[in-house]
């Protein structure tokens, strides 16, 4: 694919931009990929430059459109708000949401407390502890499949997560590594746990039944992966915590 419009069929255009603009939906709960301009209010970070850049290769006008939590923003996938939306790849958003290969990997592991005994991933999963976790968030969905003897208290939000974690005296915290290394500077302590329970694959998403520009979409993010654009909007953004992704199999 190369980086003009050429390659993009009519039937693809129409598939991810029915009405000639591309609506994008961002997860502005996700402070690695999107953020605000503290002057003019609006949304910018490295989704809304792959946004801007898929809505440049289509060769339509772009309308980002943001929403607090990842579950408002899937959620919003089924009575057609937005064309295309960047968030985590997950099962449970499967059932509405073709995904692409995920351009992006981000950790997700747990804070413990101060003196905490849980030292390893696994000790976490354990009777009698509770873990504060942003509902709807995509290491909660997972969590919530894989885990078999902890407790998730789940809440809107990593602010609110962290508020309940401190505020109950909860025993461990999940969420996004480079997000987890900030609670830790505001409890003295505490402690991130070594290793990761998931790495949450950062994808884009398409409402289903669009098959052409589902099509289109994995070959645009292996394209912007292999060619460097991926890494580069990292460094402008100046972002750490991210990993691009690998290509897909």
């Amino acid at each position: 694919m190369s980086a003009g419009t050429t390659d993009v069929t009519p039937a693809a255009r129409a598939a991810i931009a029915p009405t000639g603009m591309l609506r994008v939906g961002i997860n502005l709960g996700n402070f690695l990929l999107t953020s605000k301009d503290p002057n003019t209010g609006e949304a910018r970070g490295i989704a809304v430059d792959l946004g801007r850049e898929l809505g440049r290769r289509l060769g339509v006008p772009v309308e980002i459109i943001g929403y607090p939590t990842p579950g408002e923003l899937a959620d919003a996938a089924t009575f057609g708000a937005w064309d295309v939306g960047f968030l985590g790849a997950e099962p449970q958003r499967a059932k509405e949401i073709d995904f692409t290969p995920a351009y992006v990997e981000i950790e997700a592991t747990y804070l413990v407390p101060p003196g905490s005994q849980l030292r390893e991933i696994p000790d976490v999963d354990r009777e009698g502890v509770r873990i504060a976790v942003p509902e709807k968030s995509a290491y909660e969905l997972y969590l919530t499949r894989t885990l078999k003897n902890a407790k998730l208290m789940r809440t809107k939000g990593g602010d609110a997560a962290f508020k309940l974690f401190v505020g109950e005296k909860l025993e461990a915290l999940a969420g996004l590594r480079p997000r987890l290394v900030k609670d830790h500077d505001q409890l003295p302590g505490s402690r991130i746990i070594y290793g990761r329970f998931t790495a949450v694959q950062q994808a884009i998403g398409i409402p289903k039944g669009r098959l052409i520009g589902a099509k289109y979409l994995r070959e645009f993010v292996e394209d912007i992966k292999a060619s460097g654009l991926v890494a580069r909007t990292i460094e402008k953004n100046n972002v750490r915590g991210l990993t691009v992704a690998a290509k897909a199999e």
